[in-house]
């Protein structure tokens, strides 16, 4: 490929678009053929903010109904659990050791290997024989 030849470069306008302004849309009209840009509307970003605003206001008044509605559930839970464990402390200590066996034996269930084949078991000792008979040879 031979060279380019230095050329003149295009020069730079000075009446560019400024930073944040809105960005026209072009539209190509099929029926003519032309290429324009249709008017735009005008930006008023004072009314975008306000609708952010707005949603946000909501937004955190939903947080807040929500954390309330659990703060009540929750001590409604407690209030149940201290009456339950005031009028049954019997059951409820039962009830309490049984979960937390269950629990325990969950853990430990887990954490413990799992059961061995008949299979494996003899394979394991064809491997130790065969590198008993290895050893010697």
């Amino acid at each position: 490929m031979p060279p380019r030849k230095p050329g003149k470069s295009a020069p730079l306008e000075a009446t560019a678009a400024k930073i944040a302004s809105p960005v026209p849309k072009g539209i190509v009209d099929t029926a003519t053929g032309e290429v324009g840009i249709p008017a735009q509307p005008d930006y008023d970003p004072r009314e975008e903010l306000g609708a952010l605003r707005r949603q946000l206001e909501t937004l955190q008044k939903q947080v807040s109904d929500a954390a309330q509605t659990i703060k009540g559930g929750a001590r409604e839970t407690a209030r149940q659990t201290q009456a339950t464990v005031k009028l049954y402390p019997v059951s409820t200590m039962i009830a309490v050791a049984a979960a937390v066996g269950a629990i325990a034996f969950a853990i430990g269930g887990s954490r413990s290997p799992p059961p061995r084949s008949r299979y494996d078991r003899a394979l394991d000792e064809m491997r130790d024989l065969y590198d008993r008979v290895r050893d010697r040879i």
